[in-house]
């Protein structure tokens, strides 16, 4: 063993959490951030990669960085969109490399209200040089992707939400291509399984960590149908944090109680709910995937004690939900979030974890596969939900380039109307009417112009992509049924 080769770690602790520091309305957000720092900063033995998101201000990400300076001395706080996109990546080792991916799809701006699109929600890109060697490579991505507002398959968002994670996928792929330790993190605001849970790992070599160790756990909260079709007992709070990785909506979340719990809260009373308690909602939306390069990713046998560097490889030696205390003095939670930390270390021998174990949830075997694609079926509901946007899409713009079309010729009645009014308040009521109406239908046209036709270029890009996946996935399945109808033959031949 090398020189080089001692100095590189042997394992990596890699930790993520959703900070809920939405500025102005997340309730004592200075307060909860700087005790997140501190927070991080206690755990032992200490995280070398931290990926945090809704860490919206730059106040609040120097206080982070305050605190855990000593342990990551190294960060880099993300610049996006309009009011920044809240997501930081902090390391132990040098940053050599940063960039910020802005997704195509990405909310809408009339959602003012909502704020995606105004956040310029997209990937926070690290490259870490964690070692000497040349091969002492991470590239971590961190990301936080459109909110659900709406259950599936009813949500507004979810061909946005489905593009981010094809997008997502790709920045991954194209790293372990290159032979890194690939590590994408975030709230993700989707469950184990979903449409673009498949799409990151069917066409990335990474891995959804928490699923390597516990494969049968939920795919959603208890309450969810999805989930109910499972036949599974209602979990308490604590064995959905301890199995399930709920890391939102947690019964022991104080931000997720009920208006008089928070009240007491408030009042100074340390309310204690007890960790049986019944958790019908609680769900996982935050994740850690990694892979060893353009390998799937191993587990390490958690008896087997410290695995010393003796291959290129990595493996999941440990993954848990964190963050799970309360301000020591304002005895609330956090975050509206918990934390998903892992360890990974060097494998010497790399166990292959491409198949789901058969205790996975009961999908048919065809969705489950991991292959470099999806089923064509897969693509098929995919390109289904491109065309229904594509179309929502055009009747928007239809509708807003006529709104402005109207209002333009309203504003030049009024116009010509001052000429012939008796009345100078008449004449003062026509001309603001007629600015307002004005302004308002130029807001219209140039979302419908503007926005609207670049959202549908994006959308005619992503439509080109799975067109050319299921293509290729076609091709791959024709190929392995002749193949098996080959082996066939030579089976009836032989006997």
């Amino acid at each position: 063993m090398t020189q080089e080769d001692m100095n590189s770690p042997s394992e990596i602790r890699v930790f993520s959490l959703n900070c809920w520091g939405l500025k102005f309305l997340a309730k004592y957000r200075h307060e909860r951030l700087s005790e997140i720092g501190n927070q991080i900063a206690a755990i032992s033995p200490p995280p070398e990669i931290v990926g945090l998101q809704e860490c919206w201000t730059q106040q609040d990400y120097l206080a982070i960085r305050e605190n855990t300076e000593h342990i990551l001395p190294y960060g880099k706080f993300y610049h996006s969109g309009i009011f920044g996109g809240g997501l930081a990546i902090l390391s132990k080792w040098p940053i050599e490399e940063s960039s910020m991916w802005r997704y195509p799809l990405n909310g809408r701006p009339t959602a003012f209200f909502r704020g995606d699109w105004f956040v310029g929600k997209g990937v926070a890109c690290a490259r870490i040089r964690f070692g000497k060697r040349k091969k002492d490579v991470a590239e971590v991505f961190c990301t936080h992707l459109h909110a659900p507002y709406e259950a599936e398959p009813n949500d507004s968002y979810i061909c946005h939400r489905t593009a981010q994670a094809w997008e997502i996928a790709k920045l991954m792929r194209g790293a372990a291509e290159r032979g890194h330790l690939v590590i994408g993190l975030g709230d993700f605001n989707m469950i184990p399984l979903s449409l673009a849970h498949r799409i990151i790992e069917a066409h990335t070599p990474c891995r959804d960590v928490w699923r390597l160790f516990h494969p049968d756990s939920s795919i959603g909260a208890a309450k969810d149908p999805v989930e109910k079709k499972r036949g599974r007992p209602m979990p308490t709070a604590e064995h959905n944090i301890r199995e399930n990785g709920a890391t939102c909506d947690s019964a022991l979340n104080t931000w997720r109680w009920n208006e008089s719990h928070r009240k007491r809260l408030e009042k100074g009373e340390d309310v204690v709910i007890e960790p049986v308690v019944e958790d019908p909602r609680a769900k996982r939306l935050d994740y850690i995937f990694f892979s060893s390069g353009e390998h799937s990713p191993a587990a390490a046998t958690k008896s087997n004690g410290r695995i010393q560097p003796q291959a290129d490889t990595w493996a999941l030696q440990d993954v848990k939900v964190g963050m799970t205390m309360r301000h020591p003095e304002l005895k609330c939670s956090l975050s509206d979030h918990f934390s998903v930390e892992a360890t990974l270390v060097r494998s010497p021998d790399p166990v292959d974890y491409s198949r789901p174990s058969s205790s996975s949830v009961d999908f048919d075997s065809d969705a489950r596969s991991t292959t470099s694609l999806l089923p064509p079926a897969i693509y098929d509901e995919i390109l289904a939900m491109i065309t229904k946007y594509t179309a929502r899409e055009y009747r928007q713009r239809r509708l807003r380039l006529t709104h402005f079309g109207a209002q333009l010729a309203l504003t030049i009645a009024c116009l010509i109307g001052v000429w012939w009014v008796p009345h100078n308040f008449v004449a003062f009521i026509l001309m603001l009417v007629s600015s307002l109406g004005l302004a308002a239908g130029v807001i219209d046209g140039l979302i419908g112009g503007l926005f609207v036709g670049s959202e549908l270029r994006a959308l005619r890009e992503f439509d080109w992509e799975i067109r050319n996946a299921r293509a290729k996935a076609v091709e791959e399945k024709s190929t392995g049924d002749m193949k098996t109808g080959v082996a066939a033959d030579d089976k009836l031949n032989g006997e």
